[in-house]
């Protein structure tokens, strides 16, 4: 049984392969052995992803757990994961469209058990190791970029990084946009930033009761990311890079998921399901 069903995986796929740089064989001889599909690669790392499991316990005869690193390592370097999600995005804007006048940011921690270049002794966990994700979504949840760091970074000091990751969209930013933060954001410096950036902000008053106004999307989204992807969920890889990859993979998984529910009611294609997913 597949990590996804086919309506998500099989676009995914077929986006990811364009992006796959061809194979370049130096071998004098050429007589390597014959080369892993990458499709199994890719299936492969979504099980890791979405069932947190070593690599060592996903492969099997078709594919190593030293091909599987190998293979993904090649991806990272060449960029595509990053693409993939912008990709995403992209589609999404074209076909449901992002509402980028409401943006919303907040950090979630995870456990780090293996330690690593993005993790920190974590406040809410004894001072194990943790990190921190500080995710910015739209108005309906979508993720837009996020930034890892160790779990005693203070969600303050992320929000400028994380707000940077709208540069992604070039000139293509409405005029007035507004950002919702908690109450662990109500500072000077934050505001500063905000009127420094052109935003207008809604934040949380501290030492009053919890008010969730419109930044509850992005509580929703940490918990897909967490519930549905338990590579994020319990964080074992110790480079800060091929973290950064699984969130774009598990970011673009909740994209195109969205994207499929939304666009069900809208429109009509010829794989369109009979029920909404």
């Amino acid at each position: 049984m597949p990590a996804i069903p086919s309506s998500i995986i099989d676009p995914l796929w077929r986006q990811f392969s364009g992006l796959i740089p061809p194979v370049i064989d130096t071998h004098p001889l050429r007589c390597h052995r014959p080369r892993i599909s990458d499709r199994i690669i890719f299936d492969k790392l979504l099980q890791v992803l979405v069932l947190g499991a070593a690599y060592t316990k996903i492969s099997d005869s078709t594919c190593s757990a030293t091909t599987l690193r190998t293979r993904r390592d090649e991806w990272i370097t060449a960029g595509i994961f990053e693409k993939l999600e912008h990709l995403c995005l992209e589609s999404y804007d074209r076909t449901i469209g992002l509402d980028l006048e409401n943006l919303s940011v907040d950090g979630c921690i995870v456990k780090a058990p293996c330690g690593g270049e993005v993790s920190g002794r974590s406040p809410v966990d004894r001072g194990k190791h943790g990190t921190k994700r500080s995710l910015m979504v739209d108005g309906n949840g979508i993720p837009l970029g996020c930034v890892i760091a160790g779990a005693n970074r203070h969600d303050s000091v992320l929000l400028a990084p994380t707000l940077k990751k709208l540069s992604r969209f070039g000139d293509h930013l409405p005029k007035k946009m507004t950002v919702h933060l908690d109450a662990g954001y109500d500072s000077k410096k934050t505001r500063s930033l905000l009127s420094g950036l052109g935003y207008t902000w809604v934040i949380s008053t501290k030492g009053e009761p919890l008010q969730a106004g419109a930044r509850w999307v992005v509580e929703r989204t940490n918990s897909w990311h967490n519930r549905g992807f338990k590579k994020l969920n319990y964080c074992t890889e110790r480079r800060g890079r091929v973290v950064e990859a699984f969130i774009a993979l598990a970011n673009a998984v909740i994209i195109v998921r969205r994207l499929v529910w939304q666009a069900w009611s809208i429109y009509r294609w010829d794989t369109r399901l009979d029920r909404r997913p």
